[in-house]
């Protein structure tokens, strides 16, 4: 049973900063039903309007689906008077998201303590580089960066060559994601505390470093470093990436105990199966060059779908490696309504759904990215009652 109300509704939501980590927290806030404000300056907005691929318009396919569900305020914060607004818009918001570097709010007279005088109820959500303090905490915060300094980079490659990235701005989004778990975090102490906000403090290299599993455990226990390893994880045998007959690579996941006898007795490897060498993980680690050059081989002779079928049928973790190509015709992902569509300057385009799945209070996508400022008048005058005359003298001063 799907109802109406969406689990965020009634929530006010200022986001104030750019490019991805803030936003994309502002997202996922957007599309489970709180109404998000997004400050930008006026006459360019968020860079990210002109970031990687653009339509005929010359605004980023990407804005569509990072901006959904937004509203769009321009606001001149180096202004005295975007400066006012600012805080009165603060003043009637549940939720602040901010991207900046730190003191940067704290510059403009909006910093967490002075906004709790007049709206102690607020979440003061901060993203940023390397923390709110600390000796790094003034450095630039990107991606790039902190995945490296976080460890990150470090242990993806090949043993020997440069460390490689992830096509993506994965410590971005790892930050904008654990400012969501904050907020919410934060909006729940509220019941706890008399409904008291308190500031949410989020860095791109914590939230990468809070991702990197058993590494520093493993170093602090037995002083061991992982490092690359390919395609392999390092310990878990098998799991390794294997190129077909005909050229297409696949992921062989067979590291459980039950699963590599399957696995083995589906490649025509019985005699593996039963190898006492191979019977639990720490054995197959040991056996690793073995095993990859059997599946390897194996592999290639069989061209990539043959191959899934057969490891399928033997209920082998098995699959291709898609690009989007793949991926945007996929059954499943279709099945599981991972596509939505919106309406950019009169045509359709499909952009991704946003995870996770709520039975009973699902998000959704209303709108696409709005326009620059697409809202300002109407946020203004909805949150802060402006007249027309007040807005139209703001307008004039420079300040929307």
């Amino acid at each position: 049973m799907s109802i109406a109300i969406k689990p965020l509704q009634g929530l006010r939501v200022l986001e104030m900063g750019q490019l991805i980590a803030g936003p994309f927290a502002g997202q996922m806030l957007a599309y489970f039903g709180a109404e998000v404000v997004k400050i930008e300056p006026p006459r360019k907005g968020d860079p990210l309007r002109n970031w990687r691929v653009l339509d005929k318009q010359g605004t980023s396919y990407w804005w569509a689906s990072i901006a959904r569900n937004k509203k769009s305020l321009t606001l001149d914060l180096n202004h005295e008077q975007g400066q006012l607004l600012a805080r009165q818009l603060l003043d009637k918001a549940d939720v602040l998201i901010e991207n900046f570097r730190p003191g940067k709010m704290e510059s403009w007279g909006l910093g967490p303590d002075e906004v709790k005088t007049s709206n102690p109820s607020l979440v003061y959500t901060r993203v940023s580089g390397y923390g709110q303090n600390g000796p790094y905490a003034q450095r630039p915060g990107f991606a790039s960066v902190c995945e490296a300094e976080a460890g990150m980079r470090y242990v993806n490659g090949f043993p020997g060559e440069a460390p490689v990235r992830a096509n993506l701005s994965l410590g971005d989004t790892f930050a904008g994601m654990h400012a969501v778990i904050g907020t919410l975090l934060a909006l729940m102490a509220k019941a706890h505390t008399n409904g008291m906000g308190q500031s949410v403090d989020v860095s791109i290299v914590e939230s990468v470093f809070n991702m990197m599993e058993g590494v520093q455990p493993e170093y602090d226990g037995a002083k061991v470093v992982r490092e690359p390893s390919g395609t392999t994880v390092t310990g878990i045998v098998p799991t390794n990436t294997y190129r077909c007959r005909n050229e297409v690579f696949i992921v062989i996941g067979g590291n459980g105990d039950t699963i590599f006898k399957r696995l083995m007795i589906a490649i025509g490897k019985p005699d593996l199966a039963t190898d006492k060498r191979m019977a639990d993980n720490a054995g197959r680690v040991a056996c690793e060059a073995e095993i990859d050059r059997v599946l390897a081989e194996w592999a290639s002779q069989h061209d990539a779908e043959a191959a899934l079928a057969i490891l399928r049928a033997a209920d082998v973790p098995a699959g291709p490696i898609n690009s989007i190509r793949e991926i945007s015709q996929d059954p499943h992902f279709m099945h599981r309504e991972m596509f939505e569509s919106v309406t950019v300057g009169g045509q359709t385009r499909s952009i991704p759904a946003l995870h996770p799945k709520l039975q009973n209070t699902p998000g959704s996508t209303a709108w696409a990215g709005p326009e620059l400022g697409q809202h300002t008048a109407d946020v203004l005058q909805t949150w802060l009652g402006l007249s027309p005359d007040d807005i139209a003298s703001c307008k004039r001063l420079g300040v929307i």
